[in-house]
Order: C-alpha cells, then structure tokens, then sequence
C-alpha cells in the first residue's frame, strides 16, 4: 500500500521523481531497449534488460553485506563484463567506485586502499597476488569485504570469494537516494606530486560529461562500440562505455588493445565506432593484418592523450577514408571531455584540441589568473558541470585547483586566430606515454632513493611508438659507480613499468636557470633524438 499524503516529506518525493543518477542508466536504457544487445564480452551477451538485472542482483548482494552509501570499493581488474556491471551497481546504491590501474605495484595499490578508505576490494584471479602484498601493507580494517573477478584459470585463496555469488544473488537493492552531487566515483590521477590525488566524481559530473560526448561526438543508438582500452581509466569509461550505456548502443569489450584482436572484433561484429590514443591506431595501421581485415563498418573513430601526427592523419585518410576522426582532450577532473577537434578539421587544423565542448567553457590565463591575448600561451582553465567535486581529503589542493571559479588544468596552450585551442607544454611536467599519464616527480623521487644519485630531473620525448618516452638524465654522486643499467633495474623494482624510464643518461650536470630551477626544455632539446629507431 503507497503510503497517505504526509506520511512521507513532500521535497523527498520530489526529489526521487526528479533523480537521475550514473546507477539508473541501466534501467532506463533497459525500458527502452529491452532485448537490444548492450555489452558482449567474448561468449557473454547481455541485453539491457540482462544488464540491468545483473547490476540489480549484484547491487542486492553488496548492501547486504554490509556495504552503504558513501562507502569506497575498489577494483583492480583488466577489461571485462563485470568491471562494467559494478560501474553501475555500485552507483545504484550510492557506493564509491575506485577504480585501480593494473599495471600498478603493491605499494602504490596500498597507498590508493589507504587514501581512499576502501571498505571493499574486489580483485581479477591473477592479480590477487598483488592485492594481498598490498592489503598486508595497509592499515587494519581498511578492507573488510573481499571479492575475486574470475577472469582466468588462476585458483584464487579461499578468502577470495568469487564475486559470481554477488552476480547471482537473489534479492533487491534498497532504494537509495543518490543526489546529483554525491560522489559515484574517485578516480586517481598523478599530478607533480609524487602521490596520486583522488578526484571525486559525481553523478552530475558524469551525465553532464555524456551528454556532450554524445552530441559532439555524433553517438547514436544504432552504434557498436570497440572498447579495448583500460576501462580504469576515465576515457574508456566515460567518454564512451557509460555514454553508450545512457544512449543504448552496443559495447563490446576487449581485454586490450592487442592490434590483431582490435582488427577481428571490428569486423566480426560490424563495429562503427572505435577509440584509442594515437600509438594504438599506429600499431593498428602498422600491423599485417589491417589491409585484409574488412573494416568497412568503421565510421567514427576518436583519439586523445596526445595529437595525431600529420603524416599518421594523411594515412589514415588514405587507407580509412570512410572514417571520420575526433580529436577528445581533456583531464581526469572534468570527467574527463573538456573540447574536442571534429572531423572536417582534423588537417586544417592538426594537432589543436579544438575548441570548448558543449557543457564547458575554457579559457587561457596567466600566472595572476588573467585572460592573456590571443595566441598568448597561459594555463588552460575551464568551467563546466564535467569538473570534480574536488579532491579526497586535499582541501588545499582542491581550493588551489578551482581558485577564481574556474578549475585548472596544470597544462600550457594557447587560442590561435580561429579559436582553436592548442595543447603546448604540461605545467604539472605530466608525460603522456602510451596513453597513460606519468607525473615526471613521482619517478624523480623513486630514482632518488637509488645509492650514488646526486640529482635527476625526468622528462618526455618524442617517441615513434609511445608518443613520449619518459627519460631520466642522473648526476652520479662524486664517487660513485653508477650506471644506466642499474639506475633501469632500481627503477623496475619500484615503478609500474610504463612509469619506468626507456632511457636512461648520466649528465655531470643539470641544466638550471638563476634561481636554481632545472630548465627542462633544454633537456627535451639536447635529448630529442634519443628514441630514433624505437
């Protein structure tokens, strides 16, 4: 029986009626689209309906064991069905996803299990090895609930339960009210500081970020998706996996990004839609397989993390021609779409990120936060809904992020005569590698803990498969016996390997100007050609 009028506060009634939250994409979706194909993950197939049921089913399971809103489960997992189903599970019953890189050591997994108060840590079978050296390092109570992904042949531990028995469970969430501003996610994103920082995303960020990408980036219904880029990170997840949710397209799931495997989902499937960061389309080009693979259902494709090379553009135009190409720029904190270059731009203006994306507004400013003059170079700021809430327990980082109203970026560019905004330096010194964001100081202190390091300084440099290569010019201590190889295998022990450098140069001395600060452009100069040949 509904409850009598006054049993029940009137502005809460309101509240539900209006609430839209990233845990109701499903079953909205499910309701217009019930038997459409929406996620395929080798021989699983879920339609919508399927899909909303299984985040139903695991959402019941999490809240009975104890899990409520505001709590942090994290997830360590490669690409799969199930990292997709607890996307929206979790967001239903208002728990915080955290989202872990894989390539990531126990140490750096522990710090992000500490920071982030997980109360639960679901893990893949093979990486369970590292989350139990990271959960030893952590401090007591930080994990209670445990869960393992069977993604694989591995046995996991017996105190692993298989997270199966969540997807399986029979019952039905509690009805949890998930206001536009409570975070639904934290995402780690590394800045200068040799920590992560967790941004907080809420559902208002989120939809309001899909929205654009779905209308600058020309999604529809009717498309099939590719998604072979980590799903931990948020432009896999949020810039296409969640928007097809929201708008009912197809998804269909790689475990990575692998050239060959790229190739045959596109044509098994009837793929229309594609992304990946300029080395992966480069890998696909190079590949033997791309000329006899039949990838006449492509018709969009996007790329991010860094600008095409023209010469890549023109190829891709030759031998793609009925693919139309996007440019996506942006950061982690505004979830993460900030502008976007379309395809009837991409030669007249190569390597620009475009101008602002429908729900933000950007501009360039100085160091005392004034709008510059066009083509003056200055910090790219933006205002939008996409921006995070802030940063989990950096109430300093945050205000010094979002001073004036308007959110940060930390990179360099300017605004050329047409409006197009370009992308030049990365003031957080962020190398883009392969996609993946490595912050230069996070790798400089991990060097430094090496006997016999006087000083090092790292920095990015073109490189003809990862875009950039992260490289480390060390002082050696007057002394000392240093060499290249043993400054690589330090770095391995303690680094994930795409933060450990691919070069590696023993200088007698850093360049600096006079207040003693290390002027890494003339290192990127001196050392620019150091990747010729891979």
């Amino acid at each position: 029986m509904a409850p009598r009028f006054g049993e029940v506060d009137t502005s809460q009634l309101v509240a539900t009626a209006r609430s839209q939250s990233l845990g109701d994409l499903p079953r909205r979706s499910a309701r217009r689209y019930p038997d459409k194909l929406a996620v395929v993950d080798g021989d699983v197939r879920l339609t919508f309906a399927e899909l909303d049921a299984v985040v139903d089913r695991a959402a019941a399971a999490m809240a009975e064991a104890g899990l409520v809103k505001g709590d942090r489960l994290a997830l360590l997992c490669h690409n799969s069905w199930q990292f997709a189903v607890l996307v929206f599970a979790t967001a239903r019953i208002g728990v915080v996803l955290v989202p872990v890189n894989f390539m990531l050591g126990a140490d750096e997994v522990a710090f992000i299990l500490d920071h982030s108060g997980a109360r639960a840590f679901v893990v893949e079978d093979a990486l369970v090895a590292t989350a139990d050296a990271a959960l030893a390092s952590t401090g007591e109570g930080t994990v209670t609930t445990r869960r393992v992904v069977r993604l694989g042949e591995t046995e996991a531990p017996q105190d692993w339960p298989d997270l199966q028995e969540w997807l399986d469970h029979e019952g039905t969430p509690p009805q949890v009210l998930v206001g536009d501003d409570d975070p639904v996610r934290m995402m780690f994103t590394s800045g200068t500081e040799s920590r992560p920082k967790g941004a907080l995303l809420t559902s208002r960020s989120l939809l309001w970020q899909y929205a654009t990408c779905a209308i600058d980036g020309e999604y529809s219904p009717d498309d099939v998706d590719v998604h072979s880029l980590p799903l931990y990170h948020c432009a896999q997840l949020d810039v296409f996996l969640g928007p097809d949710v929201w708008i009912g397209a197809t998804s269909v799931i790689l475990r990575g990004p692998d050239p060959a495997t790229v190739l045959a989902a596109i044509e098994e499937h009837g793929a229309n839609r594609f992304f990946a960061p300029p080395t992966v389309w480069i890998g696909l080009l190079r590949h033997p397989g791309f000329d006899d693979a039949d990838l006449a259902t492509l018709t969009k494709g996007y790329y991010g993390a860094s600008p095409m090379p023209v010469e890549v553009l023109k190829e891709m135009q030759q031998r793609l021609p009925d693919v139309r190409l996007w440019n996506f720029y942006g950061q982690t904190e505004m979830s993460p779409l900030a502008t976007s270059l379309g395809p009837d731009e991409q030669l007249s203006h190569a390597g620009s990120a475009g101008r602002a994306s429908l729900n933000v507004e950007t501009r360039i400013v100085d160091d005392e936060d004034r709008e510059v003059a066009q083509g003056e170079v200055g910090e790219i700021v933006h205002r939008s809904p996409h921006a995070t809430l802030g940063y989990h327990r950096d109430e300093e980082k945050t205000r010094e992020s979002f001073r004036g109203g308007w959110f940060h970026s930390g990179d360099l560019g300017y605004v050329d005569e047409t409006g197009h905004l370009y992308v030049v330096d990365r003031k957080k010194d962020m190398i883009k590698t392969g996609g993946e964001n490595v912050a230069s100081r996070e790798v400089e202190e991990a060097i430094y803990r090496l006997d016999g390091v006087a000083e090092v300084a790292v920095f990015g440099v073109s490189h003809p498969r990862w875009v950039e290569a992260v490289v480390a010019a060390v002082v050696p201590k007057a002394g000392a016996t240093l060499t290249p190889e043993a400054v690589l295998e330090h770095a391995r022990s303690v680094l994930a390997g795409y933060k450990t450098p691919k070069y590696v140069v023993l200088v007698d001395a850093l360049p600096k100007n006079p207040s003693g600060k290390i002027v890494k452009r003339d290192l990127r100069d001196e050392h620019a050609g150091i990747a010729d040949g891979g």
